[in-house]
């Protein structure tokens, strides 16, 4: 989130204040909490890792990038971090709904005055 632009496009106001909570220091202030308290106390942490940052550190570390996603999996959850989860299948999910969105605007296209152009984007953050 430390790249985060702050262009307020993608969040309302509710998800403002979640990702308030998903910085650096409140990560590290819960993973010191979970440390000192009774298990049955914690709070649950889960990290998501986006596809595009793999191969930057599997490049960094001259590794595959199975291998750097093992290796990051593993180095979380040394942590404390309870989840780990791969937004891969997310980023492919979204493509494929874009790439259907696309048809269907590009097949009405001379029914509908707006139906193209067609903006996608993701976060420049």
């Amino acid at each position: 989130l430390s790249d985060c632009l702050a262009c307020d496009s993608c969040m309302s106001l509710e998800e403002g204040a979640r990702v308030f909570q998903q910085n650096q220091k409140e990560f590290f202030r819960i993973l010191n909490l979970n440390k000192k308290c009774d298990t049955s106390k914690h709070k649950v942490l889960a990290v998501s890792i986006c596809p595009q940052s793999l191969p930057y550190f599997a490049a960094k570390f001259s590794l595959s990038v199975n291998e750097a996603a093992k290796r990051l999996c593993g180095f979380l959850k040394s942590l404390g971090v309870h989840y780990v989860f791969d937004t891969t299948i997310a980023a492919d999910f979204s493509i494929l709904e874009s790439q259907r969105e696309f048809v269907q605007r590009y097949q009405r296209r001379n029914q509908e005055e707006h139906a193209l152009p067609m903006f996608a984007s993701a976060c420049p953050g």
